[in-house]
């Protein structure tokens, strides 16, 4: 009979894959290597994601595995940028295509005259030239395609060609309008002609299982994650979820007991716990999910507590007062406080080194 896994079951095992359980003392490139690509929408959130699983981490570790390649940030799983190592991003890059080429359907009618044989060409012999901006991309390829609409012409191009964004000495790794260029360039190596789609479930599950097909795919956006678990399922385990739904997981993967502890912990913007499982109910619930996204898609920090998300949070600083706001979704105990108020305002210390004070506070619910 197929063992069925609670939810809380689930919550642990993920969260002793994702590195939540405790802080592990390992280099950075192995962290991202371990959580399988972190999302990178924007530059500062990985360097909080890594703090909060890494026991000791510095700013100084990304930055320095940033500038020596051995981590590239770029587009990848489900069409968004995200940290990779750099031997990741080359193994996994070609898998990711097909459902980069879908990705394109969103321009709709922008999309007029675009021809990819054409452009994409086009762009890499620009970018060929050296490290550019997309504005510069843009601008330079309307000047080729003066009858294709400029926003359709970059959207290709960030999906059509595989490229890495250049790294700068700024505080989070890289400026507001930053350069990019050939990721083959960059690595002294184009990425593998396999797409590799076995291997990319299996590191999936490594990172976010025990998981269904539905999941896998929500996580990659690929369409050919089931059928890739079902050339794998000889060698997996199989379980099903509180609603019958079937899961995957590796044999000796970490499945922890529902009573483990789970420490308080806070979570960055667009972290991809929270993004990668259709069902997300091991992570937050479901009538907590529609608070975790703003109109303009932006995807909230949120703070765990007791293995689950409990609320949203967001700083300030001013004056050389660091605070840190939590908005719970429910009242909490006076345990969680007691333990998230300590785990922010270490937080705080690591974002805020200079601040002379810090401030940890709870609104009401």
């Amino acid at each position: 009979m197929t063992e069925t896994l609670s939810l809380q079951a689930l919550n642990r095992a993920t969260l002793a894959r994702q590195m939540l359980l405790a802080r592990q003392k390992l280099p950075v490139g192995e962290a991202v290597q371990l959580l399988f690509g972190m999302q990178a929408q924007e530059p500062k959130p990985p360097f909080l994601g890594l703090w909060t699983r890494v026991d000791g981490f510095q700013a100084s570790d990304l930055h320095a595995a940033l500038h020596d390649r051995s981590i590239v940030r770029a587009t990848m799983m489900r069409a968004t940028l995200h940290l990779m190592t750099a031997a990741d991003y080359t193994a996994f890059r070609t898998a990711m295509q097909p459902m980069l080429h879908g990705a394109l359907r969103v321009l709709g009618d922008r999309a007029k005259g675009l021809d990819l044989e054409k452009v994409v060409p086009a762009a890499r012999s620009l970018l060929d030239g050296g490290p550019l901006t997309f504005n510069e991309v843009r601008a330079q390829l309307q000047e080729r395609f003066p009858d294709v609409n400029d926003r359709a012409l970059g959207y290709a191009v960030r999906l059509c060609v595989p490229l890495v964004m250049v790294p700068t000495q700024d505080r989070w790794g890289f400026p507001r309008t930053p350069q990019f260029t050939p990721a083959g360039t960059w690595l002294g190596e184009e990425p593998a002609a396999d797409e590799a789609v076995d291997e990319l479930v299996l590191r999936y599950l490594a990172a976010y299982g025990p998981a269904s097909a539905a999941d896998a795919q929500t996580w990659s956006g690929l369409a050919s994650t089931g059928e890739a678990l079902e050339r794998l399922r000889p060698g997996l385990r199989v379980f099903t979820d509180d609603k019958g739904r079937e899961l995957f997981d590796l044999p000796d993967a970490p499945r922890p007991g529902e009573d483990v502890p789970a420490p308080a912990r806070f979570l960055p913007e667009f972290d991809s716990l929270v993004l990668a499982h259709a069902d997300r109910r091991r992570v937050i619930a479901d009538a907590h999910r529609p608070m975790l996204t703003t109109k303009n898609l932006r995807v909230r920090a949120v703070f765990l507590w007791d293995g689950f998300a409990r609320g949203i949070w967001e700083t300030e600083y001013k004056r050389k007062v660091a605070a840190l706001r939590m908005r719970p979704f429910e009242p909490l105990p006076r345990a969680a406080v007691d333990e998230l108020t300590a785990e922010g305002e270490a937080l705080l210390r690591f974002l805020e080194p200079a601040a002379k004070e810090t401030v940890v506070s709870v609104e009401s619910s």
